[in-house]
């Protein structure tokens, strides 16, 4: 088989595993954080290279290619974006389901992510939570900065603005 004749099959058989890696990633458990994504992604690949005859190189690129889009993903979410379909600047028609389905499934899961890492920053930067007993004061949400009034020793509420549970003392300007 000439050179040219063997880059459709080896594309051919490149983007089959592409696939299946990304359906892998979207069937496995546990949350998407940085280690375990790579682990469930070293796994996926080597089950890739139990499936089909790859070369390290061939495995190589699979695994690097995956990553770099997941990662460019992951930055786009954790930017404030929205949708797989406008990161990827397509309809999500043109794809195939199946990489749809995984892409939509990791990427549910990077919002989570984003979701507990937002949760986390703003417990880092109270001082309060909601459920616990204050004195009396101002308080302000440290997610959407609404004050609140306490007028006694009281058991803090979620903010009536927006619902978040955390809270810095706020003196008076």
């Amino acid at each position: 088989m000439s050179d040219q004749q063997h880059q459709p099959h080896q594309d051919h058989r490149l983007k089959d595993a592409y696939e299946r890696v990304l359906e892998r990633l979207k069937e496995g458990a546990g949350e998407l954080n940085r280690e375990s994504l790579q682990q469930e992604l070293d796994e996926a690949v080597e089950f890739e290279a139990d499936v089909e005859d790859f070369t390290r190189d061939e495995l190589s690129l699979l695994r690097a290619w995956v990553d770099r889009d997941l990662k460019e993903m992951r930055r786009y979410f954790n930017a404030g974006g929205h949708s797989v379909a406008h990161w990827l600047g397509i309809d999500l028609s043109v794809l195939s389901r199946r990489v749809v389905e995984s892409l939509l499934s990791i990427a549910d899961r990077s919002q989570v992510e984003r979701s507990r890492l937002e949760d986390d920053l703003e417990a880092s930067r109270a001082d309060y939570t909601a459920g616990e007993l204050a004195v009396p004061g101002r308080m302000a949400c440290t997610h959407c900065d609404a004050i609140v009034e306490l007028p006694g020793v009281v058991r803090l509420e979620p903010c009536h603005q927006c619902g978040h549970r955390y809270f810095v003392r706020a003196p008076l300007d």
